[in-house]
């Protein structure tokens, strides 16, 4: 059996019962994408967009799925106990793909803003998820999309209404738990209106040593004069799976930092698209993934330059040892009303063996003829002067590896707004290369 034909005899199966557990502005789209799945099949290596992993041996082992909703034991607050100095968060939880509601953060959000299960805001406000709900995660386009949106039952649901600020960020760790091995398939829908500002920043941890595999799609809409700020944290391990798809719209005078940060993992796939949609729009797209072992990180970005005066920046950097593999491929596309775009894309890598693999491919795609537009990327090796200056100075040369690739990846962690996430971040990136991951005190998920 092929892997897409096991998803296709499911879904016949089993459509009534995800139906059931749906609410109406999920099931509204979900045939649709059965059928675009149907006609696309998983994208083989000879799809331009995912070359790099082959999605159709991710989906081939027959993994269980929680479709009739069956509550999860587990106490997140209990388990979870996050001491980052000064990171005072709002902190909420998913567990697997469902939003936790059996305790609530203590601090208060402003008016009018919603942080809940996409279920529950559909259930009680569905023409306000009808309005967004899959408009930019385009299911004829992409076959993953379209797994994603026939399967997924509930997520995270966040609206930000016009000109509100949220002054405190706002935390959510997704939680894998399960005694055997899973399936997870989570929705995260992010609505800043007009003038409002947010700060986001997702954790993902593993509390059950099984074998996972997450479809993730978040849609973010950022109106006009707003700034978001995301930052995705994966923290998981060798047996996880994770492929995730982020769409943002931009509209006109809005700011977006979307950082993704690759600590611990098995495979991981990250899509990013991002569509400027009015002018004087500006993002800061950053990525870091540090891997040995067989892990495999694949990130692949497009940013879609449909009107003028926008302004693009992209860095995005690897560190390989072992037997790890990583790629990257980003490509700006400035179409032809696109004038006056100023775009940077940049991928540095470091591979410390032999035996590592990077694939790299920075790409522009230019229709416009008044731009700044750069890319480049680099593949190399530690600088041997520099380690024989830090070993001349009573460095060994385990310290002085670890020292470098530190500095190397930090340009990354530099680049984030939130500067006790940064702080912390920086002690992380440090435990990871000296092979200690620390846990938080009395934190039963952090590797």
């Amino acid at each position: 059996m092929s892997s897409e034909k096991q998803y296709i005899e499911l879904y016949t199966t089993a459509r009534e019962i995800i139906c059931k557990h749906a609410a109406e502005p999920l099931n509204a789209i979900r045939d649709k994408a059965f059928e675009d799945f149907k006609k696309q099949g998983f994208p083989s290596k000879k799809v331009e967009r995912y070359k790099y992993t082959n999605m159709d041996k991710l989906f081939e082992p027959d993994y269980g799925l929680n479709l009739n909703r069956l509550e999860i034991p587990v106490n997140p607050y209990d388990a979870f106990r996050c001491d980052v100095p000064n990171l005072s968060t709002s902190l909420y939880f998913v567990v697997n793909d469902a939003f936790y509601t059996k305790a609530q953060p203590k601090t208060t959000l402003p008016e009018g803003v919603i942080v809940a299960s996409l279920s529950h805001v559909a259930a009680t406000c569905p023409e306000l998820v009808a309005k967004y709900y899959g408009k930019q995660a385009k299911t004829e386009e992409d076959a993953i999309t379209a797994l994603n949106t026939m399967l997924a039952q509930d997520g995270l649901m966040v609206y930000v209404p016009k000109n509100v600020k949220i002054d405190r960020a706002v935390q959510v760790v997704n939680i894998l738990r399960s005694d055997v091995d899973l399936m997870i398939n989570r929705r995260v829908l992010i609505v800043l209106e007009e003038g409002a500002e947010a700060t986001f920043l997702f954790c993902d941890d593993s509390a059950d040593d099984r074998n996972f595999l997450t479809t993730q799609v978040i849609e973010a809409f950022v109106g006009e004069n707003a700034k978001l700020e995301l930052n995705c944290l994966e923290e998981t391990h060798l047996k996880n799976t994770r492929v995730s798809n982020v769409y943002i719209e931009q509209q006109a005078n809005s700011r977006v930092y979307h950082n993704v940060i690759t600590l611990h993992n098995g495979i991981t796939r990250n899509k990013l698209d991002l569509v400027f949609k009015g002018e004087g729009a500006e993002c800061y797209c950053n990525g870091c993934a540090i891997e040995d072992k067989n892990q495999h990180v694949d990130n692949n970005t497009l940013i879609d330059h449909q009107v003028p005066h926008c302004d693009s920046h992209e860095l995005y950097k690897y560190v390989l040892d072992e037997n790890a593999v990583g790629a990257f491929a980003g490509k700006v596309l400035v179409r032809k009303e696109a004038q006056k775009t100023t775009s940077q894309e940049t991928n540095q890598n470091l591979v410390a063996t032999k035996t590592a693999r990077m694939y790299t491919q920075p790409m522009l795609e230019i229709y416009a003829d008044d731009v700044k537009c750069a890319h480049g990327s680099t593949v190399g090796q530690l600088n041997d002067a520099a380690m024989f200056y830090m070993q001349q100075r009573g460095i060994d040369q385990k310290e002085a590896k670890m020292l470098l690739e530190f500095a190397f990846i930090n340009e990354v962690i530099d680049q984030m707004t939130l500067e006790p996430l940064r702080d912390r971040l920086h002690h992380l990136v440090e435990m990871r290369f000296r092979g200690q991951l620390n846990k938080c005190e009395g934190c039963k998920l952090c590797k």
